[in-house]
């Protein structure tokens, strides 16, 4: 029998600076820390994966890599992006783009912590 992989079951993001990463996603997107998790990292409880911001795993330079995570998408679902964009474009959040629509609902991008680009969808 040959193994597979069933998909995605948890996403991190790796940051300098946790702390200020983890308090954007508290203080700007309403995510809750997931009770426990390492002390390199602060894990949300999110669902139906698991996300975490966290220290650079060793042998990963930030510093050099150019734009963090570019060339991937990363989308997080919420019950209402009008409202959330609102919230994100008054808290001074950069690169917030216009609304959109697609086929997961209204969708916009922002610039999140440590430049990374990230996507809103959802009712």
């Amino acid at each position: 029998m040959t193994a597979t992989v069933e998909g995605p079951d948890f996403i991190a993001l790796q940051v300098r600076d946790v702390p200020a990463a983890a308090a954007f996603f508290e203080e700007r997107l309403g995510l809750r820390r997931a009770p426990g998790g390492p002390a390199n990292a602060a894990v949300f409880a999110t669902g139906p994966i698991p996300f975490a911001v966290r220290e650079p795993l060793p042998g990963v330079d930030l510093d050099g890599a150019g734009q963090p995570g570019l060339g991937v998408a990363l989308w997080l679902r919420t019950t209402d992006a009008p409202a959330l964009r609102e919230q994100l474009v008054a808290a001074g959040t950069e690169g917030v783009t216009p609304l959109q629509a697609t086929p997961f609902g209204p969708s916009f991008s922002f610039t999140g912590p440590e430049g990374y680009r990230l996507t809103v969808h959802g009712d």
